[in-house]
C-alpha cells in the first residue's frame, strides 16, 4: 500500500499525540499535526494532504468551520475527513454529516476503531473514483 498522509487536527496535543500513535499501531504512519481548523487550513495548501482526521470543538476555527471551509474548495471537495469528537448526540452527527464528513468516531475510541473507520472511508471514496 502506498503511504497516505494523514492530517490530524485537534487542538490538544496529548489528543493528537493518542491518534498519531493508534495510526502508527495500524499502518498509518505518515502524519502532520494542526492545533485547530486555520492552522490546518494553511497546512493542506502547503502540504499533499491525503486523509484528514478533525476533532469538533476547537479555537479560532472549529472542526465544523474548518470541514466547511474544505468542502468549499473543489481541490478537496473529495478529501475523506473523520471527525473524532466528544460530542455524540444525533443532532451533532447529522449536523456534521450535513458538512460531508466522511465518518464519526466519539471519543474514547481504539486504534482497532479509528483503522476500521479509515478502511471503511477509503473503500467508498476508492469506489466513488473509479
Amino acid at each position: 500500500m502506498t503511504s497516505m498522509k494523514i492530517l490530524i487536527v485537534d487542538d490538544s496535543i496529548t489528543i493528537r499525540r493518542i491518534i498519531t500513535n493508534a495510526l502508527k499501531t495500524v499502518g498509518f504512519p505518515d502524519t502532520m499535526e494542526a492545533s485547530n481548523g486555520k492552522d490546518a487550513l494553511e497546512k493542506l495548501t502547503n502540504a499533499n494532504v491525503d486523509f484528514i482526521i478533525t476533532d469538533w470543538n476547537m479555537p479560532e476555527m472549529n472542526g465544523l468551520d474548518f470541514i466547511k471551509q474544505v468542502r468549499a474548495n473543489p481541490i478537496y471537495s473529495a478529501l475523506p475527513i473523520l471527525m473524532i469528537t466528544t460530542r455524540g448526540t444525533e443532532h451533532d452527527v447529522i449536523e456534521a454529516l450535513q458538512a460531508k464528513v466522511n465518518s464519526y468516531i466519539v471519543k474514547p475510541f481504539t486504534p482497532q476503531e479509528l483503522k476500521e473507520k479509515i478502511e471503511g472511508i477509503l473503500k467508498t471514496v476508492q469506489i466513488n473514483t473509479v
